[in-house]
Order: C-alpha cells, then sequence, then structure tokens
C-alpha cells in the first residue's frame, strides 16, 4: 500500500488555556485533494501554521514523504515541496507581476541572500516562472503593476508565486475570499486544472466551491476533527450542516452552484 506524502499525528496546538488543535491526525496520499472545513476559530489555519512551520506544534508529529518535519524551519520545508498562500493578500503592489515572481523564485534560491552578482533568474527558475504564470491564468502580464490588477487577478498571482517552486504540496487559504462570483468562477477552474500529481488542501468558507473542487473532505470544529467523508457525504451530512451552517440544513447536489 503507497505511503502517505503527508501524516499528522495527533497533533496539539495550544496558545496558553485554547487548544487551537487538538489532536488532529490527517492523512494525505500523492495526488490527492482536500477541503478542510468548519466554522471561524475552528483551527484549520493554525492546522496549515503547523503543516509549514510557521508554528511548532505542542505535541504530535508531522511526517513528509516518509521523514519527520514537526520542528523543520518554513523555509526548508519550502525546499522540500511544501507551498502555501494566505488568507490576506501579501503581495508587492508597487511592482510588476514579473518582479514579484522574481522575488518568490528568488526566495526559493541558495543565492537569495548573495549581495553580489545578477539579479537574472535562471534559464531553469524563468522556465518555472513562465508555467506558474500559465497554470494560474496570467501568461502575458509579465508587465502589470499589481497594484492595478483585479483583487482576482491578485489572488492568481499568489498562486503563481506558489507554484513557481514546483511544489509537491500546496496549502489554499481561504483563496477566494473577497472574489466576485465571476472571479470565484475563474478561480476554480485554475484551481481544477492544476496537474493532478500536485497533492493540495483548501480552507475555504464557500462550502460549494471548496466540494466542487476535492476528493475527500476534514471537517473541524473547535480543533478537532469532527468527520471525514466524500464531497457527495458531506453535502448531506446532518452534523457538518450544523455546524457549518448553524443549523440542520440539506443542501442537494443539484442545488449546489456549478465551480
Amino acid at each position: 500500500m503507497p505511503e502517505a506524502i503527508l501524516a499528522l499525528t495527533d497533533i496539539t496546538v495550544q496558545f496558553g488555556a485554547l487548544k487551537a488543535v487538538n489532536q488532529v491526525s490527517l492523512s494525505l496520499m500523492a495526488g490527492e485533494r482536500r477541503a478542510v472545513l468548519g466554522p471561524n476559530g475552528a483551527g484549520k489555519t493554525t492546522l496549515f501554521n503547523a503543516i509549514t512551520g510557521a508554528i511548532f506544534p505542542n505535541a504530535g508529529r508531522v511526517m513528509w514523504e516518509g521523514g519527520e518535519i514537526t520542528r523543520m524551519s518554513p523555509q526548508r520545508r519550502a525546499h522540500r515541496g511544501v507551498a502555501r498562500t494566505f488568507q490576506i493578500t501579501n503581495l508587492f503592489g508597487q511592482l510588476s507581476v514579473a518582479e514579484n515572481m522574481r522575488l518568490a523564485a528568488r526566495g526559493l534560491s541558495a543565492s537569495k541572500f548573495a549581495l553580489f552578482g545578477q539579479d537574472r533568474l535562471s534559464a531553469a527558475q524563468s522556465a518555472q516562472v513562465a508555467a506558474a504564470l500559465a497554470m494560474s491564468g496570467l501568461a502575458g502580464q509579465e508587465a502589470v503593476i499589481v497594484k492595478t490588477m483585479s483583487y482576482g487577478e491578485q489572488r492568481q498571482l499568489e498562486v503563481a508565486m506558489a507554484l513557481v517552486g514546483t511544489p509537491r504540496l500546496l496549502l489554499l487559504d481561504e483563496p477566494a475570499a473577497g472574489l466576485s462570483p465571476s472571479e470565484r468562477g475563474r478561480l476554480a477552474e485554475i484551481i481544477r486544472n492544476l496537474p493532478r500529481d500536485l497533492t493540495l488542501v483548501l480552507i475555504e468558507h464557500d462550502m460549494d466551491l471548496a466540494l466542487a473542487l476535492v476528493d475527500s473532505v476534514t471537517v473541524m470544529q473547535n480543533g478537532q476533527v469532527i468527520v471525514e467523508a466524500s464531497p457527495s457525504e458531506i453535502r448531506t451530512n446532518a452534523l457538518v450542516q450544523d455546524v457549518y451552517l448553524g443549523k440542520p440544513h440539506e443542501v442537494r447536489l443539484s442545488d449546489a452552484p456549478t465551480y
């Protein structure tokens, strides 16, 4: 049986008396697409932070491709193929798309702290930038100044910057937050068309968008996993509807928007 590419075992993250994540275990196979759903305060972003090394868990283990990375730095995890986007746009608005992408590529380079030498990307890095922009729907927009882009396009750029290092795991933290319906549809298309060998974990408050894009779903409440199931099972799960929507409510597959 193939080994999980990412395996969390009893991950606990505690802030004072509050257990933001409480003994969460989760496994992802290579190429799997997983949604992590739940209300505000469920612990979803904190779990992402433990996976990427932004914070270290108080207890538990994070295993990546068979090796433990529980207390490994975010930079080393990025070099090993773990990438993410954030809830809040984190771009250099005064710079062009190409300049933002160059910074992202250089940030993964062994020479990123070099004070001397050319600022140009290598041929391999340039190819990675071009591929990431194409996958994110931004090919041909290299000269555009970021602050002049729509918010949806800026979200696309964030995805492109996360893809520039050709990661094997991509964590998307509420990528559709603040987007218009048309922008959400465009982003959904981009995510759907990402290479199938890229393992993907998605936090998203738009349940219908998330369920249309993934193979499996983990639902959290109060720092704990309460349900793991397929998207179709999640749509009619009474406990999920009660937790996520605040009241029992069945969402039939035929009622869901198409993304």
